[in-house]
């Protein structure tokens, strides 16, 4: 089965946001954040990667990180980061949960994207509704995902990147 076709338009680059304090390189190569410890509402943050010309961006590296449900991040060893590459068709999937707040933030994914010799972009992700968004000066609505509630009581987050090749 083909993967949907996504949506496309006269899509702005995807705009770079800081990194933020609690980057860590060399992050392990995995999909899924879930393991023994990780509590929250599960979630999978899904969608492209794609080119300004709305062309799949196969083997784009992708490179999450995010506090836990209580707003603490991992600074020691590697809870909820890595990296993995987006399929064949520029789809990119992460198993993980919904991040906490973090004090003075609002709820949030940092991401790092990069296709095959290009630069990076490093960028961050914001849920819909939330009330802190109002307030973070660093919020930017054009990287908002659509997020979806599941009949299991997960989450579905939607975002295709958009990245202005060289």
């Amino acid at each position: 089965m083909l993967p949907p076709t996504p949506a496309c338009g006269d899509d702005e680059p995807t705009p770079p946001q800081t990194a933020g304090p609690f980057y860590t390189p060399n992050t392990p190569q995995r999909s899924s954040f879930l393991e023994p410890g990780i509590d929250g509402t599960r979630m999978i943050a899904t969608g492209y990667v794609l080119d300004t010309a709305c062309q799949p961006i196969p083997g784009a590296m992708l490179d999450f990180w995010h506090c836990d449900a209580s707003g603490v991040y991992d600074n020691v060893g590697y809870k909820l980061r890595g990296h993995f590459f987006a399929d064949g068709a520029g789809r990119y999937a992460l198993e993980t949960i919904r991040p906490g707040i973090y004090p003075g933030r609002t709820r949030h994914f940092h991401v790092r994207v990069q296709a095959p010799n290009q630069p990076v972009l490093t960028t961050q992700l914001y849920f819909p509704g939330e009330a802190l968004n109002a307030r973070d000066r660093l919020f930017r609505p054009e990287c908002l995902m659509e997020v979806r509630d599941n009949a299991d009581g997960s989450k579905t987050g939607l975002f295709n990147f958009v990245l202005e090749l060289r």
